[in-house]
């Protein structure tokens, strides 16, 4: 079946817009009617005061103020007009309706300027004196000297706009009642051609809120259906590529939040518009509170700013290193690229923060480890390679002197020889822990720390240091005992060494919520507790000249922490100077029907 076009829907339209048309010209000429009427009662005016100049003239000019109040009070009844002789300096003579005395002067009425100017004046405006509406026309009187004085005549503006009324209500009425029927006629078109236009805006709406599915009807026009056929073939391409695009997003989703680096997106007004979880890791904020909002209120980190504001500036890429401070110390390395649309225009940038913290923390620690190792096994080369220079240059001679550098030969190499066995340990146990190849077996600790403290008990007695053994019975690790022993003698050995003369040595075990605690407890002169963070580190001394008196390696404590670690536990310390130092082994428990001596 054959559709209407859109325009045979529309010309109709067009009748009631001529019709529209009509009206608003009726007004028009109505307008004019009422100019043109208005413009005659003020031709009318002006030829009232003609004659009344022919019939005042004489009395104004003789100044016969008396006799121009009777006649303009006579004639003004008569004409039922106002009547006003006013002098060239304003003041009123004669009025028609009021006392001339008690009105003030007219020299300031727009009219009367304009008469004194010579000209004919004329104003509509309400009346200074009786408040109404009114028309007002002056004339000028003039003799040989010039003009004498101004004559004024007013009518009530009612006056003219109740003819007008009158004239006009019928036609008002007619007016109406036509434009009552076009009304109607202009809603019944409207809604034959709106009610399809608004069928296809909530089929667009529906679209919108993503209900690709439904379609839209065709309408009785052949623009309409053709225009309903392209946004449902809209809609179905739209349904594809959005699925397309989902897929596609879900895919970044997931590659964005299970990135290791942190991500951060802000557009050109430095406002959050994306971030991923490990950059709200590394500034502890939540994503939801961080989109959307400027940067500053996020983050603050100036260093971020500013790399942030450059990158903006800038055409390219750019790399920085920044330090965070919370919640933790990092170190971080910025990579910042501009973000740009489907069309280039630069919207932003995108902030990769790569956590460097722990590449550096290890290149910081190869390199100490380097120059540390460097340092010990120069040390006592150094003093052999002396002491045997010396006694090629003529001290074998010296038989005392002689025995004397031999000795300190042999102390050097028994230090060379202790360093190289504690790296050859330290090594054993980080290569074996890292392969797995460390065997744990189930067993208590008892014999251990007795063993232990059996071990360093001659070095104790040596320098007059007590070790008591307080241990709770019945504490079963996963251990090697080989290893957990000599990490025990190594706190032991610490222990003894930075202790005074006569002090003691505790050494306990105690279960603690599912962990054993083995500690060592001195009574020596303590550590600082800006060393405390490092006190397990290679080579980490607090006091080195001490510690090379006391023959330290400085890789005890080192040993102690991989072979904790390997036995799946962490180390600890407690101290403060003059109060001593606590070393603590923490090691999981496991639970074994097995009983074991009690020893104190």
């Amino acid at each position: 079946m054959a559709r209407k076009r859109l325009i045979w829907q529309l010309f109709p339209l067009f009748i009631l817009v001529s019709l529209g048309s009509l009206a608003t010209a009726g007004l028009y000429a109505t307008q004019t009617l009422k100019q043109s009427y208005l413009s005659r009662s003020i031709a009318d005016l002006e030829a009232r005061a003609r004659l009344l100049e022919a019939v005042l003239s004489d009395s104004i000019q003789r100044d016969e103020f008396v006799k121009l109040q009777e006649r303009c009070t006579e004639l003004g009844r008569v004409s039922s007009t106002r009547i006003t002789v006013i002098a060239p300096s304003g003041e009123v003579v004669a009025d028609s309706e009021a006392d001339p005395k008690t009105l003030e002067n007219h020299g300031s009425r727009p009219e009367v300027r304009t008469a004194l100017a010579g000209g004919v004046g004329t104003s509509d405006r309400a009346s200074s004196t009786t408040h109404a509406p009114t028309i007002y026309v002056a004339i000028p009187v003039k003799d040989e000297e010039g003009i004498r004085g101004v004559i004024r005549v007013a009518v009530p503006k009612f006056t003219y706009l109740g003819v007008l009324v009158s004239n006009a209500f019928p036609l008002g009425v007619g007016t109406l009642l036509v434009l009552s029927l076009v009304a109607l006629l202009s809603l019944a078109a409207s809604r034959r051609i709106t009610d399809p236009i608004d069928s296809l805006r909530k089929g667009a709406e529906r679209f919108a809120r993503g209900e690709l599915v439904a379609r839209l009807r065709a309408a009785d026009s052949a623009e309409v259906t053709q225009l309903a056929e392209a946004m449902n073939t809209m809609a179905a391409q739209l349904e594809e590529r959005i699925r397309a695009a989902e897929g596609q997003r879900n895919e970044l989703e997931a590659v964005f939040a299970s990135m290791v680096e942190g991500v951060l997106a802000v557009d050109t007004h430095e406002r959050v518009i994306n971030i991923n979880a490990a950059a709200c890791a590394m500034f502890d904020i939540s994503r939801d509170k961080a989109l959307g909002r400027d940067l500053r209120e996020v983050i603050r980190n100036a260093d971020l700013h500013e790399f942030v504001a450059v990158t903006l500036r800038s055409s390219g890429s750019r790399e920085a290193d920044i330090t965070l401070l919370h919640p933790g110390e990092q170190q971080v390395r910025l990579h910042g690229s501009p973000l740009k649309d489907a069309v280039r225009r630069n919207i932003g940038c995108v902030i990769v923060l790569h956590d460097v913290t722990a590449i550096n923390r290890l290149e910081s620690a190869r390199r100490d480890f380097v120059a540390n190792v460097s340092h010990e096994l120069k040390t006592p080369i150094t003093s052999i390679k002396g002491f045997v220079e010396t006694l090629l240059d003529g001290a074998l001679d010296d038989h005392d002197s002689a025995r004397r550098f031999l000795a300190t030969i042999g102390k050097q190499a028994s230090r060379l020889d202790a360093l190289i066995e504690d790296l050859l340990k330290l090594s054993r146990v980080e290569q074996e822990g890292e392969r797995g190849a460390i065997e744990l077996h189930d067993g208590q600790i008892q014999d251990i720390l007795e063993s232990a403290v059996q071990n360093c008990g001659v070095r104790a007695l040596a320098k007059d240091v007590r070790i008591l053994l307080n241990a709770e019975p019945n504490l079963f690790v996963r251990r090697n005992p080989e290893l957990l022993q000599t990490a025990i003698e190594n706190l032991l050995d610490n222990a003894v060494k930075y202790s005074e003369e006569g002090t003691e040595v505790d050494v306990s075990a105690v279960r603690d919520n599912g962990t054993v605690t083995i500690s060592v407890r001195d009574q020596g002169c303590g550590i600082e507790r800006q060393h405390l963070p490092r006190i397990f580190e290679r080579f980490y001394r607090v006091d080195k000249a001490r510690s090379r008196k006391l023959g330290g390696t400085g890789l005890g404590l080192a040993i102690v922490k991989h072979i904790v670690r390997v036995h799946g536990g962490q180390t600890s310390v407690d101290s403060a100077p003059q109060k001593g130092s606590v070393f603590s082994i923490h090691l999981p428990e496991i639970h074994l029907e097995q009983q074991t001596r009690n020893v104190v």
